[in-house]
């Protein structure tokens, strides 16, 4: 249901442009949009690839889509902060990472960046997905720092965490 809060949380077009436009894309790559919203992703991809999109407000679930039958390159998205009430974000990191995808791009706030602790982060890992890349974003209508977010199948070892918990 599109409510207030729906709208409020949409990725300002100008942002979406500005992080497309940073992005290095192959002609005829696959590129999903998971979490479509209004589409300040979709709607700006450009014309050298062919693009995908999936919107539960429009009865298209993520978990729906063939990716089987369509060899996804990209995502790109803003994903929900919450599903049933829950930070999402590792979740679906992991999900997509067990698809036959070449990186993810996840525009987070610093709560959900954040949630990627040690032991998450080797369970990404191990499926060949790697943080390859951060940038840091203002946007001045929602609360905190926000992150472009790039995982791919290139390792990064400047990346690293410790899996022990400590006192």
């Amino acid at each position: 249901m599109k409510n207030d809060m729906y709208y409020f949380h949409q990725t300002p077009r100008e942002l979406a442009k500005e992080i497309i436009d940073n992005i290095e894309w192959a002609d005829e790559e696959n590129v999903l949009e998971p979490f479509a919203g209004e589409g300040s992703f979709f709607q700006q991809l450009p014309s050298n690839v062919n693009k995908y999109y999936t919107e539960i407000e429009e009865g298209l679930c993520y978990t729906s889509f063939n990716f089987d039958e369509i060899k996804i390159n990209t995502i790109i998205s803003n994903p929900p902060f919450r599903i049933d009430g829950k930070n999402c974000f590792f979740k679906l990191v992991q999900y997509f990472s067990t698809k036959n995808i070449d990186r993810i791009i996840f525009l987070c706030n610093d709560y959900c960046f954040t949630s990627l602790t040690g032991k998450r982060m080797k369970k990404i890992n191990d499926n060949g997905f790697y943080v390859n890349k951060i940038t840091g974003v203002n946007i001045k209508q929602w609360r905190g720092q926000y992150y472009v977010v790039t995982f791919g199948r290139i390792p990064n070892l400047s990346f690293q965490y410790f899996l022990n918990t400590f006192e």
